[in-house]
């Protein structure tokens, strides 16, 4: 994953008993640190194309179709260093953000100008990221009660506000109703571009069988007047194939590795065979 991108948390043990913007108690560690976050990656691109300024700005000034897995990486090595990464380790993260947002600037197809550093267009992205990581985990990873829920959104508010995102909604509720009544939204031609790019990745026949098992399963937690907006439809049985599938994955994967040594740098005990033996290959 972060072959095209720094290693995220490579010297988070020059950081001893720092437990960074969320902790070992938190729930973000444990909801970030399931499989099912690949589901809410996927959701969060979806959704996030549905702005036409935030995708014209992508569509404008990204290198995805060229770069895919190098955007796929930066994003990765945000999320795994502002959720488990030492605070020296989540500033640079949201700096390195920031400084890549410097400059993507112009009109979307509709005549609107846009930034990628107005506050109101890095809570689009941040927001939906936080919906779309606890939306896959309640379906596909674990159960949270309604106060586990809202203490997750808490704790990625902290995040948002490092960069500059507002609003920022408090609760889990107050998120979800701020997302599917979002008055921007609306299709685009960077709308269909990046649906048709996600929907066939440059990735090989066997990888993109699983990838669009996953997609799918997605696609079945998007809202209605979202997925009306994207134009997407998720076949009969794509729930169930897609909790299948993560259970699988969850089995041979376990948990995140960047989770466990967050725990090893702040002293905290854990059930080692929560994660992989790291002489197995796993690497945080």
């Amino acid at each position: 994953m972060f072959a095209h991108a720094g290693m995220p948390l490579s010297r988070t043990g020059d950081f001893p008993g720092d437990p960074g913007l969320c902790g070992p108690g938190s729930v973000s560690w444990r909801v970030i640190g399931d499989v099912s976050v690949f589901v809410g990656g996927i959701r969060a691109l979806l959704i996030q194309a549905a702005h036409p300024e935030v995708v014209a700005g992508v569509d404008d000034h990204s290198r995805y179709r060229d770069d895919p897995l190098g955007r796929l990486s930066r994003t990765s090595f945000y999320v795994t260093s502002a959720t488990y990464g030492a605070m020296p380790e989540v500033v640079e993260a949201v700096e390195l953000v920031k400084a890549a947002h410097q400059g993507v600037s112009g009109t979307s197809h509709r005549g609107r100008s846009y930034s990628a550093s107005a506050p109101e267009l890095a809570a689009w992205v941040h927001n939906t990221l936080t919906d779309s990581f606890l939306e896959a985990y309640q379906r596909f990873g674990g159960r949270l009660s309604a106060a586990e829920a809202d203490r997750f959104v808490a704790e990625q508010a902290r995040a948002g506000e490092m960069l500059g995102a507002s609003p920022l909604p408090a609760t889990a509720a107050e998120l979800r109703a701020w997302i599917g009544a979002h008055p921007a939204l609306a299709p685009s031609p960077g709308m269909r571009a990046a649906i048709r790019f996600l929907q066939r990745p440059p990735i090989s026949t066997a990888q993109r069988a699983g990838y669009q098992v996953l997609m799918n399963g997605a696609i079945t937690t998007i809202p209605r007047r979202l997925s009306a907006v994207l134009g997407l439809a998720a076949p009969p049985g794509a729930r169930a194939a897609a909790a299948a599938m993560t259970l699988g994955l969850r089995r041979v994967m376990m948990n995140s590795p960047a989770w466990q040594a967050a725990l090893e740098r702040c002293g905290a005990p854990y059930d080692p065979r929560l994660f992989r033996d790291k002489r197995n290959g796993a690497t945080a």
